[in-house]
């Protein structure tokens, strides 16, 4: 089986980075053959913000999330979490506070890191 990281460092609306990020996750961690984690962290712990209200017709990444989780993880840095004022209750669930040591292990299990 083979292993990729994504971190993710851009808010999840104003730029694609975010969206491309997790467009690319979505469709690996729809694979058998693949796992996939999903490191969010900066402004882009807030892809991970429940209750996500978004124009008609826009892309909303929360429900992007939703899509990665049920075959992979999300974690958030929870030093960027707090100081955005984002409590574990604010988020979606099944994505969950981290820490960096969290983020070196993964990485140095990962096949693959990608950084958006």
């Amino acid at each position: 089986m083979s292993s990729t990281l994504f971190i993710i460092n851009d808010a999840p609306y104003g730029n694609e980075r975010a969206y491309n990020a997790l467009r690319l996750a979505g469709a690996l961690a729809g694979r058998e053959d693949q796992r996939v984690r999903v490191f969010l962290m900066a402004d882009a712990v807030g892809c991970a913000k429940a209750g996500q209200k978004v124009p008609e017709g826009y892309y909303n990444v929360q429900l992007m999330l939703g899509k990665i989780l049920r075959k992979g993880e999300v974690a958030l840095c929870g030093t960027c979490m707090d100081a955005r004022g984002l409590t574990d209750q604010d988020m979606v669930d099944g994505a969950r506070r981290s820490t960096m040591s969290e983020l070196a292990q993964w990485t140095d299990e990962a096949d693959k890191v990608l950084v958006f």
